[in-house]
Parts: C-alpha cells; structure tokens; sequence
C-alpha cells in the first residue's frame, strides 16, 4: 500500500507478495538484514519446504528448538486453542493437507475431512522447545505472517525507522502519526469494498472464506475438532497493537464471538456472516458502507 512520496521496497516471502513504504528509500544493507528475516522464518516454519523444521517435525517425533519467536507464538495459541474449544489449533496441516492444500497445492482431496489430533495428546510446546509424541504437521498460518510482519518491523525500528507500513498482501502494520485510508474488501467482490479504517499505529488483519479457496466450499478456515471448513463467517477483520495478535484473531472470529474474545485481549474486531449479517465491536475504527 504505497502513500505518495513514499519509497516501496517489494518483495516475495513466505509464498506471498510483501511491501515496505517508507519515507526513503531503505538501504541496501537493510534490505538484505529484512530478507534473511523472511528467509529464516521461512526455513523454519514452512510445511511447504522439505527442508524446514516442520517437515522434519511431520517426518519425525522428538523435541526440537524453534526460534525465539516461538515462545510468544506459543503462548498465543495455547490461548485460543482453550478460547475455541480446539477449533483453532497449529495442528491443522494434515487435515488441511488431507482436503488438497498441501506442499504440492493439488487442492484435491485425499478423503474425507480429518480431525487435528488434541494438542494435550502429541505436543508439548514450552518456550521454543517444541515436542512431538509422533509426527504432526504444525501449521502456524492463522498466526505466522502477522508474527512475520512484527519481525520485520523489529528489525526497521531497529534501524532507526520511525515511519513505515508494512503490506503483507494486505495484512497491514502502519507506524508513524498519520493514518491511512484501507478498504475493507467485500467477502464476495474484490473489486468492491464493504467500509473503510482510517488506520495509525497499529496493525489490520482480515481473514475470508474466499482467500485460498479451492473444490467445492473448501477453503483455508478449518474447524479443528472436526477438520472441516467453517461456514458461518465469511469474513473477519481484527485491530490490535501487534501484526501477530491482530492475525491470530481475524481466525479466532471465525470460531468465537467477539465479545468472548475481548475478555482475554485488547483489539476491536468486525465479522461478516454468511447470511450477510454483521457484527462489530464498539471501538471498531472502521466506517461500513450502507
């Protein structure tokens, strides 16, 4: 999302297109320190690479030692995997893996939805130590490319950045003190917007049942009691402090009112039901087109 006068840095990470706006230009050393970000992260938590820690994870049980930001990410999900009841877990790889998003995106079902196995069963994640009883596809994706995007915005603060947005095709951060206008995408029309978010200082994540979708009502938004697509909410978008909290919780909407999630965490949030309906908080920044 570039703003005039503002320099972009774009680039490819994690399977998606990113980019970075700033009031000048970034520096060549800055680019290649937020590259190997991207590339570290990748190596690690990616189930769509053979060589990462969750392939070796999916092959093989034991413990192994994720990077630092696995702990906050951790603690996270533990959370919302109590909050749902389980619907939301980073077990859901071999059930999204059995309805054809895997590493080979053939997006052809292997069987029938499978359930993700209880987390208190197979996996003990304490820090970055995360242990596996047998092997067990982690997938991080209702959380991961918010983490990513906090990350990078260490390593631009870090720098001495002080104004910046970060596009993570559409999963946006923005630093500085003047808002920016988003578009709030309508669920069933792209090219058409539902409200707008006058957004400063903070992240916006969205999450929808018509990203990654594929076959016949499958998307990425899997129950993970039951291993099936949520078909209730279509779309949901979350405004927190943090990229990794706001992505976390555009999934959790799927899954539990908004309400119930406010008692535990500091965002405001707007849903959008299937029937049309929508529901919103009452701080929600965003304006919705009548």
């Amino acid at each position: 999302m570039p703003v005039t006068g503002w320099e972009g840095f774009p680039f490819l990470g994690i399977g998606t297109e990113w980019e970075i706006s700033t009031p000048l230009p970034l520096t060549a050393p800055l680019r290649v320190r937020l590259l190997d970000r991207v590339a570290r992260f990748d190596a690690a938590w990616s189930r769509f690479r053979a060589d990462s820690l969750v392939a070796e994870m999916a092959r093989k049980p034991g413990r192994y030692r994720f990077p630092d930001e696995a702990a906050a990410l951790g603690r996270l999900y533990s959370t919302l995997y109590g909050l749902t009841g389980g619907a939301m877990t980073p077990l859901i790889g071999a059930s999204l893996e059995r309805l054809g998003y895997d590493p080979a995106y053939s997006l052809r079902p292997a069987g029938p939805p499978l359930p993700a196995p209880a987390w208190e069963s197979v996996l003990s994640w304490s820090g970055a130590d995360v242990a596996a009883s047998a092997p067990v596809v982690l997938d991080i994706g209702a959380a991961g490319k918010g983490l990513l995007v906090d990350l990078l915005a260490a390593e631009l603060e870090a720098a001495g950045a002080g104004s910046f947005i970060i596009d993570a095709s559409g999963d946006l951060l923005v630093r500085g003190p003047d808002p920016i206008s988003v578009a709030l995408e309508h669920p069933y029309n792209p090219a058409q917007a539902i409200g707008v978010v006058q957004l400063a200082g903070r992240a916006l994540c969205a999450s929808a049942a018509n990203r990654r979708a594929w076959g016949d009502g499958l998307h990425h938004v899997l129950d993970g009691t039951t291993g099936q697509p949520v078909r209730t909410a279509v779309a949901t978008w979350a405004l927190a402090d943090t990229a990794m909290l706001a992505d976390a919780l555009a999934t959790a909407l799927f899954f539990v009112p908004g309400p119930v999630l406010q008692e535990e965490f500091d965002f405001s949030w707007l849903t959008v039901f299937s029937d049309g309906s929508a529901a919103y908080s009452a701080a929600f920044e965003g304006t919705l087109f009548s």
